[in-house]
């Protein structure tokens, strides 16, 4: 008997192609399914999966287990280019069985190296460095019916296929980037409806890209090779059953084409006077070495065009250029039309951030002309885009169009093609565009590789900027194919002595590059990987990594277990540090290096216990004790506080585990919020400190101090950047001064995630949507809400479905609604402290009285904590202060309120206008003692 619902149709492990699966990565690919809906009683007891093989009888595998995310592959492995359909049906407790899902569709791609026929080709004489770009072709005659056509294909730089003069797929800059020398990644097309009876011309156009332009700040150049490469190799079946063969070899020509030139950082020069597909190629081509063992299928999707905006705004600067404002930081590059214009006549596309003094801000590209420039061949209208180039921008300078119409320019957004997965609202309009902006970043710097910026002469894989990122992404988007790539490259890429580069693909080449937080990165993402999707095998694949990491580690603490001295990013851009020397943090890089050391122990540890290695675990468990021991004793006093008294220093500590006792924690916790308030609750901590300063308070009880950290406007702040205009997320906190000026620091962007990392606080604790058990089997909701929310919802794709927690503040009563996905379940914890309740899948709400029915009321005898921790009370204490001439703003008076927050609150008086030094400590002290009644 079966249930008229279903199952939805199977993941092959991390891809999410639409339609049938290319290139699938692994011959035996683990399976992945959801069940969209079903009633209240429904619980999986066994799954049965159908799996036909090239077109042949369907063979079935049952399996007696409730999981439904990456089980196993259960037939025998798939062979290259084997195609395989599977469908799944889920049995319940009852005996009774769902619908069969869809069936979804795979191929094997070549999974040996000696399935491929073709090799490299590069042209012999055309295509050298500073030359047009090549074009090269192929020719293959096809007698007969076309049932079947793959086109596998890779390159040596970047490269765009024509078949029979129609685009061949829609991704960009591809193969993209990867560690090349170790993996590079070909992809699969189903090119059935390109290829015709008769001739056919595969040609491909091949661009620098990461492989031989520019790359990296110190001015490399062909850091992979000083020769462009093409390996192609089209698959042609016919209705006869034979397969015609299309393989990259010494018959193969090249020409040249109108791209005179391209590069990623400085743009593409396109002369279309010249044609884009050359009528005859003439220079002959070498086949040169490579190992196509390194060949690798794609775990996760292409770049593609995944927007298209239009301009909001075309207007003369200052000094008569035009301007385009797309209303949006983004990445991508701009589409012109244009007409009407002579022969030889050139025009130019010029991309920036911002604007200073109404002209581009161009100085945070440092060397990167970032421009695109066309030579038109006429006066016929011609649509103008570049083919191999990218650039983060908002705003664009045209030269060469006079009177550009709005509606003749857009904005191409371009990145990796990922699904978006997680989404979040609230009653507080600045807050909202805040999370806009960090989900813009994510998906201007998820170009192929997590890069750290779009627009300057840098955009490198840095680890320690995913590492904090990671779980932010990971809600927001189906990142894990997407970063499982990225940590194959890291493995790849990582030293003997188990150093993780600090960035990844590695262009820097650093001699042991040991670096707290950075290096990280080879724990931490592949944990966050397995707590956000479930998947064992992340954990499985990197362990040899992880353990390498903190092998090395363990190495430079010695004995004592502290690690100390050497070079550290420490908590990068730390507001505090000055603009030119990021690293100069308070925040003690000994005792971020040490607690991270303990960190990566205990992630390596849990990773062992996960797979089943108790020895593993046991050794690097021993190893975190050891060291969260060296940390208490070296850097902790009795009363919790931690040497350098830095926001950073405590959250680490208490959230790590790193404080030895209760006295010392409750200590730790009651400092750290002493410190956001004297910074008049703005945010003090750099990389390694924000994505733990909201959660860290959270756990010391600390709630509402991190509720006004998190809405302060004040610079510096999150919010601060939305007040000033921004679109995205900045790398510093003040990459723009409150004047409108640019930050003097040699290294600023305006499209930086590292810092929007307090979102994962947002979805898991501000809305209260987060995974209680690995790939959210369970989910905890616990939503905290301050006095200011009135409103918050968090919506996120699980692996097991959508689930959605929403909560609203009104007329005294606390609603909640909770929405759990078949397969999972809920604890809910309401704010009134009441006993938590469990619930399955389904809808469900909740009330409580509000926890915050009306502006509380301060205490009988204040202290003047209270009177800072009481926001109206307050902010009317600091207004007077400001219209007397004690001090200049809410800052200045949080900082002089250091040594009195245990003492009553009249003693604000000679805390903010101290009697000896300030002539308007009178007319203060009167002003303060009518607030305070």
């Amino acid at each position: 008997m079966t249930r008229p619902y279903a199952p939805t149709p199977v993941r092959f492990a991390h891809r999410t192609d639409d339609g049938t699966v290319l290139a699938v990565p692994s011959r035996t690919p683990r399976l992945s399914w959801h069940i969209p809906t079903a009633p209240a009683t429904f619980a999986a007891a066994a799954y049965e999966l159908e799996v036909t093989v090239d077109g042949g009888r369907p063979a079935t595998f049952t399996v007696e287990s409730a999981d439904q995310v990456l089980v196993p592959w259960p037939a025998a492995p798939i062979a290259s280019r084997q195609e395989v359909a599977v469908r799944v049906r889920v049995r319940d407790t009852a005996g009774e069985w769902t619908d069969w899902s869809p069936p979804a569709h795979a191929e094997g791609g070549l999974f040996d190296p000696d399935d491929w026929t073709a090799r490299f080709v590069s042209p012999r004489t055309l295509g050298g460095a500073g030359a047009p770009a090549p074009l090269l072709r192929g020719r293959l005659d096809v007698p007969g019916e076309v049932t079947r056509a793959r086109l596998y294909v890779t390159s040596h730089g970047l490269h765009r296929a024509a078949l029979n003069g129609r685009r061949v797929g829609d991704d960009e800059l591809a193969p993209g980037w990867t560690s090349y020398p170790n993996r590079l990644r070909y992809r699969a097309y189903d090119v059935t409806d390109l290829v015709r009876a008769g001739a056919n011309e595969l040609d491909v156009v091949l661009g620098n890209g990461w492989f031989r332009g520019r790359l990296g700040f110190r001015g490399g150049r062909a850091l992979y090779g000083d020769r462009l490469a093409l390996l192609a190799q089209l698959e042609v079946t016919t209705a006869d059953g034979r397969v015609h063969l299309l393989a990259t070899d010494e018959s193969w020509t090249a020409g040249e084409t109108g791209i005179l030139a391209d590069d990623n950082y400085d743009g593409q020069r396109t002369d279309l006077r010249r044609p884009a597909r050359p009528a005859e190629t003439t220079d002959p081509v070498d086949v040169v070495d490579a190992d196509l063992g390194r060949l690798v299928a794609p775990e996760g999707p292409p770049v593609r065009v995944t927007e298209v905006l239009p301009a909001v705004a075309v207007s003369k600067s200052p000094a008569g250029r035009t301007l385009v404002d797309f209303g949006q930081n983004l990445v991508g590059w701009v589409r012109l039309r244009v007409r009407g214009l002579a022969a030889g006549t050139e025009v130019s596309v010029r991309h920036a951030e911002v604007l200073e003094d109404g002209e581009l801000g161009v100085r945070p590209l440092k060397t990167a002309q970032a421009t695109d420039a066309y030579v038109l061949a006429g006066p016929d209208e011609v649509v103008l885009e570049p083919m191999f180039t990218f650039h983060g921008f908002r705003y664009a300078e045209v030269s060469g169009v006079d009177d550009l119409a709005a509606a003749d320019v857009e904005a191409v957004v371009v990145g990796t093609d990922l699904r978006r997965t997680g989404w979040f609202e609230s009653s507080h309009a600045l807050l909202d565009r805040f999370h806009d902006n960090v989900v813009w970043s994510a998906r201007g710097n998820f170009l192929d590789v997590p890069t750290d910026c779009p627009q300057r002469d840098e955009r490198l894989g840095w680890t320690g900027d995913i590492q904090v990122f990671a779980p932010t992404a990971t809600f927001l988007f189906d990142a894990a194919g997407f970063l499982t790539n990225w940590l194959a490259d890291l493995a790849a890429e990582q030293h003997a002595d188990g150093s993780v580069p600090f960035v990844v693909p590695d262009v820097l080449h650093t001699a042991r590059p040991a670096a707290a937080a950075w290096g990280d990165a080879a724990t931490i993402v592949p944990w966050v990987l397995y707590q956000r999707t479930g998947d064992a095998g992340i954990l499985e694949r990197q362990l040899p990594s992880m353990r390498a990491w903190v092998d090395g580690l363990a190495d430079l603490a010695g004995k004592d277990c502290l690690w100390t001295g050497g070079f550290q990013f420490g908590d990068w851009l730390d507001p505090t540090a000055p603009p030119e020397a990021p690293a100069a943090a308070k925040a003690d890089p000994d005792v971020i290096a040490t607690a991270h050391l303990a960190r990566s122990a205990s992630l390596v540890a849990a990773a062992a216990g996960v797979l089943g290695d108790h020895d593993v675990e046991r050794h690097y468990a021993d190893l975190a004790a050891r060291t969260r021991e060296a940390f208490a004793r070296e850097y902790v006093t009795a009363g919790g506080r931690v040497i350098s008294d830095a926001q950073t220093v405590y959250a680490l500590a208490l959230e790590w585990a790193l404080l030895p006792g209760e006295r010392e924690r409750l200590g730790a916790a009651r400092r750290l919020a002493d410190l956001v308030r004297t910074s008049g609750f703005r945010i003090s901590t750099g990389f390694v400190g924000t994505p733990l300063i909201a959660d860290a308070l959270t756990s010391a009880g600390a709630v509402d101090v991190a509720h006004r950290l998190l809405l302060q406007t004040g610079v510096p702040s999150w919010l601060y950047a939305v007040t000033m205009g921004a679109t995205t997320v900045w790398e510093r906190w003040d990459s723009m001064l409150p004047d409108g000026r640019i930050n003097p620091g040699e290294m600023t962007s305006f499209n930086h995630y590292a810092l929007g990392a307090v979102a994962d606080w947002l979805h898991r604790t501000v809305a209260g949507l987060a995974p209680a058990e690995p790939g959210y089997r369970r989910i905890t909701v616990r939503p905290r809400p301050g006095p200011v929310l009135t409103s918050a919802a968090a919506r996120h794709l699980t692996p097991y479905g959508e689930a959605v927690v929403s909560w609203r503040r009104a007329d005294g009563r606390f609603t909640l609604s909770v929405q759990v996905p078949v397969g999972s379940a809920a604890t809910v914890h309401l704010p009134d402290g009441s006993a938590p309740v469990e619930v399955s899948h389904g809808s469900h709400e909740f009330a409580c009285a509000d926890p915050y029915p009306r502006v509380p009321e301060l205490p009988a005898d204040p202290t003047v904590r209270d009177i800072l921790d009481h926001e109206p009370t307050w902010a009317a204490i600091v207004a007077a202060a400001v219209e007397v001439g004690a001090v200049a703003n809410d800052r200045e008076a949080a900082a002089r309120a250091v040594p009195y927050l245990d003492a009553p609150a009249h003693e604000l008086a000679a805390a903010i206008a101290p009697p000896v030094i300030a002539p308007e400590a009178e007319a203060f002290r009167t002003r303060l003692a009518a607030l305070l009644g």
